[in-house]
């Protein structure tokens, strides 16, 4: 598999953007995703909102008002609509390997923080109004053209029209960009920046929408990680002034705050956090649907034996964390929100997972040096963990 190009402007590098615009501004980059043009066309997106497993939502608008029907849909749902409205399907990666592999093109942001694909379909002025996004989105023009404007920041204080049951606001402030993106071209856009899409005509807009954890996930999956540690269900030992029977005391709660503090700035609670983090932003937003079929052992092997090669489904989350100990570096691998620890895994077999999850692809030679074995590779397959690259190969690869 050729190496996707980063998607940027040829004058900006990975460290310059990471520093000038990540999270601080907008940044257009003409033509940023070349490989997205043809890929898809309008009916594939129609086709597909009507999937019974799809994720997907159909927003309307007539006379100021805003409906919005959300999946499963029919084409009972798409007759008679009024002038303007919008299809949007999530989890566009688990149904086109081939799009998911784009992704590749923002790997300057590690892939722990990416959310999803989203297409957004819309006939001639059709878009889901006024909004802005907790989230950073590289939104990239796949099919015809979509005038976007940019505005304000926004944050908890921002008010919403009323009455409607999507988050549309009625000013932007003043506008910082104002662009029309036609195929191929790619608008990054920081968490809470207002922003606003019209369709020109037909057209296709992918959202590569990147996500951090939020403290109420963190704090709810320290919670689930706790109580695997026996010891932390021994009551505390509190100190306890000389009060009326009914008071619970400020000294008690500062002393149960600083108990639970320094808890957390300790070993055990180094360990907590890096595990609940890494659970937590390994895991998939979107159920992982697995092939009803995969390659068989023979195939496989006749596959890898005919040049073609593997690499991480990139319908999944798979990442790792180095913990640095006095006599080594040791590797805690994350797939799909659940630690992949050394009682499951050898090391050789979890060195290979780690170089897929940078990015690799790796043929039979590979597999051979690292001393990996077909059927832990068809195990993977099963578990959605990997794919086979078979272009050059004459076998069609079951999905």
């Amino acid at each position: 598999m050729s190496k996707i190009p980063y998607c940027l402007p040829s004058d900006i590098s990975p460290e310059q953007f990471l520093t000038e615009y990540w999270q601080k501004k907008p940044l257009l980059i003409k033509n940023g995703l070349p490989a997205l043009v043809g890929m898809f066309e309008p009916d594939d997106i129609l086709t597909l909102a009507q999937d019974e497993d799809a994720t997907a939502r159909l927003i309307s608008q007539q006379n100021g008002q805003w409906l919005l029907k959300n999946s499963p849909l029919s084409q009972q749902d798409f007759t008679n609509l009024p002038k303007h409205w919008t299809v949007l399907v999530q989890n566009m990666e688990q149904w086109s390997p081939e799009l998911a592999k784009l992704w590749h093109a923002f790997d300057f942001i590690p892939q722990w923080q990416r959310d999803d694909i989203m297409v957004s379909y819309a006939p001639e002025g059709g878009g889901v109004g006024k909004h802005y996004d907790n989230y950073d989105v590289f939104l990239a023009q796949g099919y015809g053209s979509r005038h976007w404007q940019l505005g304000d920041y926004c944050d908890e204080n921002t008010k919403f029209q009323q009455g409607q049951p999507i988050r549309i606001m009625d000013d932007m402030g003043e506008l910082i960009f104002d662009a029309v993106l036609n195929v191929g071209d790619v608008l990054y856009v920081p968490t809470n920046l207002s922003h606003y899409g019209v369709a020109v005509d037909d057209c296709l807009t992918f959202s590569f929408g990147c996500r951090r954890p939020n403290p109420l996930q963190l704090l709810d999956n320290i919670t689930d990680v706790a109580t695997h540690f026996d010891k932390l269900s021994i009551p505390l030992k509190i100190a306890q002034p000389r009060t009326p029977a009914g008071e619970l005391h400020a000294e008690s709660i500062q002393d149960i705050k600083q108990q639970l503090i320094n808890l957390l700035n300790s070993d055990t609670g180094d360990t907590l956090i890096r595990q609940a983090i890494a659970e937590t932003v390994s895991k998939r937003q979107y159920d992982l649907m697995l092939a009803e079929e995969v390659l068989t052992i023979g195939e496989l092997s006749d596959a890898l034996a005919q040049g073609a090669t593997i690499s991480q489904d990139l319908a999944s989350r798979m990442i790792f964390v180095k913990q640095n100990t006095q006599k080594d570096t040791q590797i805690q691998l994350f797939i799909n929100g659940e630690c992949v620890c050394d009682d499951d895994i050898d090391s050789q077999a979890q060195a290979v997972l780690v170089r897929l999850a940078n990015g690799e692809s790796l043929g039979l030679t590979d597999l051979e040096k690292a001393n990996v074995d077909i059927d832990s590779v068809c195990e993977w397959l099963e578990n959605g963990w990997v794919t086979v690259d078979v272009d050059d190969v004459n076998i069609d690869e079951p999905r």
